[in-house]
């Protein structure tokens, strides 16, 4: 069995995370993990909140609070909500934690040695009104590259141009609005990318079986040339620069590094913590010369971090010289939309993750955004969609068939799984489907393609209700009981084989789908195994409450009204 180290981007700390930032990083990497786990490998999942940065400190002067005591409050929050919604990261750690900021000090320390690090004096935005150095996403203007009007200081997302605040026509602070700007003279530390260029751009040429959309961002950004970035910040939050002997650094006393210099560093940071926890080693994960030359390392992201995935961080890891695990697999989504627009807390648009579970379980929406997610282009989440996929995929094509079958069992066979008979050219045809659709399923989860293997998993659980109705088990039991039994027993071990290919997907609904039918079995079923034999004749089953109620259009018009919808 394989080693798979499994990453989904840091959600940053400053609130609860949307539907959208659930969709394009942590829920596909989790569906992943479970999969990977469900077939026997050996998966360590991790992630992190992202804490240090100029937004943490506004939010929780907002709040009222000191930012290390506002960090651990949302951490909690953002920890709780993933868990609410079966995220299984084998550890969710925490960027601010000590593991991260003695690697982030490392890396800085080994890339100067090896000359890529020099100090300069920069002309940054200071806001006059903010009394503050403006980090560059909090200075916004007009794209100089395609006109576009509100990008920020470090990026456009209309053109995808990485940029500098300086760049920007009409800038001003959007912390609060103030265009009385200064240049104004601050010494950093500087990360040479343009000396590292080749080797990125030979890197991401042995990622041949990368998507599309990951390697057109990645060259994008090395067509258009790399530039040096400044890899500190004038904040009090975030992780020290220091010198030689550990201490600040002169000339650079209570600078901090850059945010998005010590981010992807916490993915190796909370390896740590989770090691530290665990009684385990991190090494043997991360460093290629101590073991981790045979682990498979995938990544997880919105396409608005690939290009830091994709240069900046690997401009960290190859620059160091050092024997680390680079990633094998980079997969990135899109953009799930609302209605077409954008998420808006201040304008109440759209559903973030803790409101979403006040409205329904989790299996819910991690079906409805693993199956009709943002992944080959950007989707529109829709009341009206979500209620229409939700009602036939989960209550009319899955909810139904468990019922149907289980109620019956319970019904004309004592609730127990009956013997019957011989199977019969009618279940060997079914069967011969159903591992056409196993494997077509498993395929699709092996590329990644998540959309696609929901859809080929959909498609096996409605072969299940096309044989009930061709078996007729209930119409058969009038004249030939032993054949009803057979058609009973069939349809019994595909409630327990379905259970198994929804596990990745909407894992609590297979728990209690699998108990329908005395089961505890949710590893991935392989299309070579008897399928038909995981229930004992004389096994107990009983049918669970109702598994997936359905959403009435009463609830979508209070929804709609409470959240936006077509007219919000």
């Amino acid at each position: 069995m394989s080693r798979i180290l499994i990453t989904s981007a840091l959600p940053y700390i400053n609130g609860i995370k949307h539907l959208g930032n659930l969709a394009g990083s942590m829920l596909p990497a989790d569906v992943y993990a479970r999969f990977k786990r469900a077939q026997g490998h050996d998966v360590l999942y991790i992630c992190a909140t992202d804490e240090h940065g100029t937004p943490a400190e506004l939010a929780a002067a907002k709040a009222g609070q000191d930012v290390r005591t506002y960090c651990d409050e949302q951490h909690e929050i953002q920890k709780s909500a993933g868990e609410a919604f079966g995220l299984s990261y084998d550890w969710f750690g925490r960027s601010s934690n000590e593991p991260n900021r003695r690697l982030t000090q490392h890396f800085a320390k080994v890339l100067e040695e090896r000359g890529l690090i020099e100090e300069r004096v920069d002309r940054m935005i200071y806001s006059v009104d903010d009394a503050r150095f403006l980090p560059d996403r909090y200075v916004e203007g007009t794209c100089p590259h395609c006109g576009h009007v509100g990008a920020r200081g470090d990026q456009c997302d209309n053109c995808g141009r990485l940029l500098d605040p300086t760049d920007l026509i009409d800038p001003y602070s959007s912390v609060s609005g103030s265009k009385n700007l200064e240049v104004r003279d601050t010494r950093h530390l500087y990360l040479l990318q343009t000396k590292v260029e080749q080797p990125i751009r030979d890197w991401i040429g042995t990622k041949t079986d990368w998507q599309t959309l990951a390697r057109s961002i990645a060259y994008k950004h090395l067509d258009e040339g790399l530039i040096d970035r400044g890899i500190t910040r004038d904040l009090k939050w975030g992780v020290p620069v220091v010198g030689a002997d550990g201490g600040p650094r002169p000339g650079m006393e209570g600078k901090v590094f850059y945010v998005w210099f010590d981010a992807p560093i916490e993915y190796i940071g909370a390896t740590e913590e989770w090691a530290e926890a665990n009684g385990r080693t991190w090494r043997d994960w991360w460093r290629t010369d101590e073991g981790a030359d045979d682990v498979r390392y995938v990544q997880f992201m919105g396409k608005d971090n690939v290009a830091f995935h994709t240069v900046s961080f690997p401009a960290t890891i190859l620059g160091s010289g050092e024997p680390w695990k680079t990633v094998d697999t980079l997969k990135a989504f899109n953009w799930l939309n609302w209605y077409g627009g954008k998420f808006s807390t201040s304008q109440k648009r759209g559903v973030f993750m803790d409101q979403a579970l006040e409205l329904l379980p989790a299996d819910y929406w991690r079906w409805h955004l693993t199956a009709y997610g943002p992944e080959h282009s950007d989707a529109a989440f829709t009341w009206e969609q979500f209620q229409s996929t939700t009602n036939k995929d989960l209550a009319d094509v899955l909810g139904n068939f468990v019922n149907r079958i289980v109620k019956f069992t319970e019904s004309k066979f004592g609730g127990v799984v009956p013997e019957g008979g011989a199977l019969t050219e009618v279940e060997q045809s079914f069967l011969t489907q159903i591992k056409g659709g196993l494997a077509e399923a498993t395929a699709n989860l092996e590329e990644m393609e998540f959309r696609k293997a929901a859809q080929s998993i959909r498609a096996v659980w409605v072969l299940g209700n096309e044989y009930l109705q061709v078996a007729a088990p209930w119409t058969a039991f009038k004249t030939d009981q032993e054949r009803a039994a057979t058609a009973t027993r069939f349809g019994l071990n595909l409630v327990a084989l379905f259970a198994r290919l929804a596990a990745p997907v909407i894992p609590g609904s297979a728990e209690k789908i699998a108990a329908s039918v005395g089961s505890t079995d949710l590893s991935w079923p392989s299309a070579d195994e008897d399928l038909l034999s995981a229930l004992p004749v004389g096994q107990s089953v009983a049918a669970a409450s109702v598994l997936f109620a359905k959403i009435e259009d009463e609830q979508v018009a209070e929804w709609s009204a409470r959240f936006g919808g077509a007219e919000g």
